[in-house]
C-alpha cells in the first residue's frame, strides 16, 4: 500500500498560482501512476491531470490545459500539480491517487487504488 496526503491548498484570487503537492509514505512511489482529482459539491470526481510512473507521460483535462503542470520527484516520493491562471471554476477539493495498474494513464476514479484525504483550493473574483 501507498500513503498519499496533499499539501498547498488555500484562497487565491482568481488569475493567480498555487502549487499543490502530494507526498507520498514507504518507497514505492515509483510503482505507481499518479493522478490529481478535484471534487465539488453534488459533482463527481474529476480527474484534471496525471502523469505515469517514470514521468514520461501526461494527461491533462481540457478544462486546465495550458494553466496546470503536472510533475513528480521520484526521489522524494512527491507529485506536484503547478496551477496558474486560476478561475473561480478551479475552486474544489483536490486529491492525489496511485494506481496500481501500470498501463495507459487513466482518467477514472474507480480506476485508482489510493486517495489522499484532499485539500481546499478556493478562487475568489
Amino acid at each position: 500500500q501507498v500513503h498519499l496526503v496533499e499539501f498547498g491548498g488555500g484562497l487565491v484570487q482568481a488569475g493567480g498560482s498555487l502549487r499543490l503537492s502530494c507526498e507520498a509514505s514507504g518507497r514505492t512511489f515509483n510503482n505507481y501512476n499518479m493522478g490529481w482529482f478535484r471534487q465539488t459539491p453534488g459533482k463527481e470526481r474529476e480527474c484534471v491531470a496525471a502523469a505515469t510512473w517514470n514521468g514520461s507521460s501526461t494527461y491533462y483535462d481540457a478544462s486546465v490545459k495550458g494553466r496546470f503542470t503536472v510533475s513528480r520527484d521520484n526521489a522524494k516520493n512527491t507529485m506536484f500539480l503547478q496551477m496558474n491562471s486560476l478561475k473561480l471554476e478551479d475552486s474544489a477539493v483536490y486529491y492525489c491517487a496511485a494506481d496500481r495498474t501500470l498501463t495507459g494513464l487513466r482518467v477514472r476514479a474507480y480506476d485508482y487504488d489510493y486517495w489522499g484525504q484532499g485539500t481546499q483550493v478556493t478562487v475568489s473574483s
